[in-house]
């Protein structure tokens, strides 16, 4: 899970990161190439990301990044087939719970960005599609084999939504599956709550010591 935290803050949420003033129209596979070059720009350049800066990161994360990304589904698919046992007032718990998950786990990684470069596949996809697959891979000017990285986003009201990442043939939802299922087979849905808060606790005390 440490190679997808990093990948996954360095390229995927770094993807739909953009100011608010795309196109719904604009082709997924443009959008996201847009967006990955001007957000790793920024994390190259600003010092205060460079250096470890918690509080300039999260604010980058809360204001590019967040917007565009759809926790609700990515929370759903987590959860599989328990998603339906929990009450409307449960899920909103964990929807809110994983959101804070992946930022605090995902965050910090991007002061790690320093030379890489994405490039992206032509998009296999029809202009009618309302889900499609982004493939694109990471490389380093220090070498080493590509990262292979694939996005799959849903076509919203509002633009493209980013809902899941492949990270060297993981996707990310299906990581977490196990871990929700886990825990709720031990405490049930309020038990899942409980030991993603408990996790949250435990990153907002590591952050807000750097």
């Amino acid at each position: 899970m440490k190679m997808l935290s990093k990948i996954f803050a360095i390229a995927a949420f770094s993807a739909l990161a953009f100011s608010g003033t795309a196109s719904a129209q604009e082709a997924p596979d443009a959008l996201v190439k847009r967006i990955s070059s001007e957000v790793l720009d920024t994390a190259k350049s600003d010092k205060d990301i460079q250096s470890g800066n918690n509080n300039r990161i999260m604010q980058l994360v809360e204001q590019k990044i967040l917007p565009y990304v759809d926790f609700e589904r990515m929370t759903q698919l987590a959860a599989g087939r328990f998603w339906r046992q929990a009450t409307p007032e449960q899920q909103k718990q964990l929807i809110t719970e994983f959101r804070s998950l992946l930022v605090y786990t995902y965050s910090g990684a991007l002061s790690q960005v320093r030379d890489q470069k994405i490039e992206f596949k032509p998009l296999r996809a029809a202009p009618t599609d309302t889900e499609v697959e982004v493939n694109s891979q990471v490389t380093s000017s220090r070498g080493g084999e590509p990262i292979q990285l694939s996005y799959r986003l849903e076509k919203k009201a509002d633009g493209w939504k980013l809902y899941d990442v492949n990270v060297l043939g993981a996707w990310l939802v299906e990581a977490y599956k196990g871990t929700f299922a886990s825990e709720i087979n031990k405490g049930g849905i309020d038990g899942l709550i409980k030991a993603l808060s408990d996790k949250n606790k435990q990153l907002a005390a590591r952050a807000a010591k750097k």
